[in-house]
């Protein structure tokens, strides 16, 4: 089965800069993406950005410029630079495999425990 461990969360000020990282355990059998996933209190679970299997990413709206993620293969590991952090981007952050269907998206199904980002003055 796959398993994930997120590492590098913490807390930082507004306009500092956090990477955080997934090591994936297990089958990885493409075609699969890897996603960064936030939950902030009072708010929906949403998709931040994901790396698919041929590298191609996609970000959501609220941190295109600012973040970026990258995967090492050798390494197993996914990761996510968060630049000029707001104080919006506090939340757990959970990193997760995801399957391609054959609607052409990913659904994910399994996840890491998630970890705390916080942001604040």
């Amino acid at each position: 089965q796959v398993r994930l461990v997120e590492s590098g969360g913490g807390s930082v000020q507004p306009g500092e800069s956090l990477t955080l990282s997934c090591v994936v355990w297990g089958e990885m059998s493409a075609p699969y993406a890897v996603g960064w996933h936030r939950q902030a209190p009072g708010k929906q679970r949403e998709l931040v950005a994901e790396i698919s299997s041929d590298d191609e990413i996609q970000y959501a709206e609220s941190v295109r410029g600012r973040f970026t993620i990258s995967k090492d293969k050798a390494k197993y590991t996914v990761y996510l630079q968060m630049n000029n952090m707001k104080t919006e981007d506090t939340a757990v952050y959970y990193c997760a495999r995801g399957r391609l269907t054959w609607s052409s998206w990913y659904e994910y199904a399994s996840w890491g425990q998630g970890i705390q980002v916080t942001v604040s003055s």
